[in-house]
């Protein structure tokens, strides 16, 4: 067992050691500041990717489900997801007098296209959903009010803004009672939504403009086409009986037999959260497995500098055995040294990635999030890279013969 005394000698002799060659320590840390940094703010990036996600599991709501027309084949090709017959509005009626788990549904008609408005012009996208959309989304409005069922049956042309829209075309006003038009097609404003934000996949969902069904599909896209539907359970334990009830109820619509593969697709919003929250762990892995090459690189500068080390130091290890000192004091004091400067590196690292974290989250739309276990774990391998890359070059100064160290010049 090594006393407090002796610890404190060998610590010092590190330090004087390191502190001896201050440039040549600097640049063989180097690789061991790049790679903890790098792991770190990678690992961050991830933890921070995943919370977002999360996050946004949480605002959309993990009751909601998205079903998609499926991929129709010709000849034995597939012709794409969303290929196969749409869905109707007479299968939305049916669906909602059958499905008993369902809290809300509501068909989605999307259609593109240039806004202007307030003297501004803006192009983003247009949904036209039911009022139960708003249910589903759970999402209200931050100004005015939502449009009603009498509204999508008589086609009004009534529009809800999203935040962004609202802030491109109207900055500085109230956009409530304004006339926009949407493809030429004119629309008054009754409703601002509450902002969202952005998505998983960095889409703003606040660029959007939210419309009837019926005038969105008649007086904007010009054909009875609903390009998805979106539902969501009574409660989120509900949401597999709610799917399994739903696929059933269009399985029997649809007259699919026992034998026949679904013509649609069911999506819940956990699924899609699920899927690029792996997406971003995978993604995080791979990035941070890059950036420990650096630790490999570092480590491999350590024992080639301690190689150097030993060799400079030939006639002093000589000394040193001749006086008395024992082969495992040579092997400690070296392994020590290179232990320090492996974690003198890492604590630099650990500071440019605190430094990267504030700059990130202060400067871009990315959130990073350091875990004080992973800088825990960063230190533990400071310390293993240490021992094991100087192992070599103490395990050399230690079996050095004293009478031919002291001869050495």
């Amino acid at each position: 067992m090594i006393g407090s005394f002796q610890f404190k000698n060998l610590m010092k002799t590190a330090f004087r050691s390191i502190l001896k060659n201050r440039m040549r320590s600097f640049l063989t840390s180097l690789g061991i500041i790049i790679g903890v940094a790098a792991v770190i703010v990678m690992v961050g990036i991830g933890e921070g990717a995943q919370k977002q996600i999360q996050d946004e599991l949480a605002s959309l709501g993990t009751d909601v489900m998205m079903v998609f027309p499926g991929a129709s084949r010709f000849g034995g090709v597939s012709r794409g997801a969303g290929s196969w017959s749409p869905f109707t509005l007479s299968e939305v009626e049916k669906i909602r007098e059958k499905a008993t788990a369902l809290r809300a549904l509501s068909p989605v008609v999307r259609a593109g296209g240039q806004v202007i408005g307030g003297g501004k012009n803006w192009s983003t996208s247009t949904y036209g959903v039911d009022p139960e959309y708003f249910v589903a989304r759970n999402w209200d409005v931050a100004l005015g009010e939502i449009f009603s069922t009498r509204d999508v049956i008589n086609r009004k042309k009534v529009a809800i803004l999203g935040k962004t829209v609202a802030d491109e075309l109207y900055p500085s006003g109230n956009p409530i009672g304004e006339r926009i038009r949407i493809r030429n097609v004119p629309f008054v404003v009754i409703g601002v939504l509450k902002p969202k934000g952005q998505s998983s996949m960095g889409q703003d969902q606040d660029d959007i403009i939210i419309a009837p069904t019926n005038t969105v599909m008649y007086r904007l896209q010009g054909h009875p086409r609903i390009d998805f539907l979106i539902a969501s359970a009574r409660s989120s334990a509900e949401v597999d009986a709610a799917q399994e009830q739903l696929r059933n109820i269009l399985r029997e619509m649809r007259k699919l037999q026992d034998e026949d593969a679904d013509n649609f697709n069911i999506r819940t919003q956990a699924d899609l959260v699920e899927t690029a929250a792996e997406t971003a762990r995978m993604l995080t892995l791979l990035l941070a497995s890059i950036a420990g090459v650096s630790l490999v690189v570092g480590g491999i500068g350590i024992m080639n500098i301690m190689l150097v080390s030993v060799t400079e130091r030939t006639r002093e290890i000589g000394i040193r055995l001749s006086i008395g000192a024992r082969s495992v004091d040579v092997l400690t004091q070296f392994v020590t040294e290179a232990v320090v400067l492996s974690l003198i590196g890492g604590a630099i690292g650990i500071a440019l990635s605190f430094a990267a974290a504030f700059f990130v989250n202060r400067l871009s739309s990315l959130e990073m999030i350091i875990n004080p276990g992973t800088v825990v774990l960063v230190c533990f391998v400071c310390v293993g890279v240490g021992v094991f890359f100087g192992w070599y070059p103490a395990r050399k100064a230690a079996s050095l013969n004293p009478v031919e160290a002291l001869r050495y010049e």
